[in-house]
């Protein structure tokens, strides 16, 4: 087993993930990527209910949850899953647009997927779930308050998707990016980020 200062301890070895979909055959074939890949899938639900009552009863490493779900879907799911205890989230989505971003982020979740999904999709994804929670937690020391840390990441995903695409530089490079103009400057993660949107409207 890689030992737990690699690169891949962000992610827990064969963890414990919680997944929900209202289609029962979805469901089945998602459970059998992730075992595949070595992940074990404590719990399956078919609503947002379902999954928020699993999530307390399971205490998984990672919760992935489809989007439409009957009752509840699964970005209110994640909403109060997040102001529980904040974990790794991944959205199962048929399409993406910038309300549903924004309404994803403010609920914690941390990465999403397009259908049809495939197992060389999941992993990828996996790892960015953990990635942008570590970065998570490193907000919520700075602000301590989880409805402050939430606000604060909207910024820093659209600051770190202008530095990607203007410096052509990897996610975490561009977090680092922010984190170290933060301290050079010593000012709040929140306002380098906001800096970095609104330079890039007069650019």
């Amino acid at each position: 087993m890689p030992s737990k200062t690699t690169k891949k301890a962000a992610m827990p070895e064969a963890g414990r993930v919680l997944i929900a979909d209202d289609n029962a055959l979805a469901r089945k074939a998602l459970a059998s990527q992730l075992e595949t890949l070595g992940f074990n899938v404590v719990a399956a639900a078919a609503t947002g209910e379902e999954a928020v009552a699993l999530y307390d009863e399971f205490k998984p490493d990672l919760v992935i949850l489809d989007v439409k779900m009957p009752k509840m879907d699964g970005i209110e799911a994640a909403k109060i899953i997040t102001n529980r205890i904040p974990i790794p989230i991944i959205l199962l989505t048929g399409y993406c647009s910038g309300p549903l971003v924004d309404r994803a982020i403010e609920s914690g979740v941390f990465a999403y997927i397009m259908k049809p999904i495939t197992k060389k999709d999941l992993l990828p994804a996996i790892r960015l779930a953990f990635a942008r929670f570590n970065e998570f937690k490193s907000l919520k020391t700075e602000v301590l308050d989880l409805k402050e840390a939430i606000e604060t990441r909207k910024f820093v995903e659209r600051a770190k998707g202008i530095l990607m695409k203007r410096l052509s530089i990897p996610e975490d490079d561009a977090f680092k990016l922010l984190q170290s103009q933060s301290q050079k400057e010593n000012k709040k993660l929140k306002d380098i980020a906001e800096a970095v949107i609104t330079a890039s409207r007069f650019i």
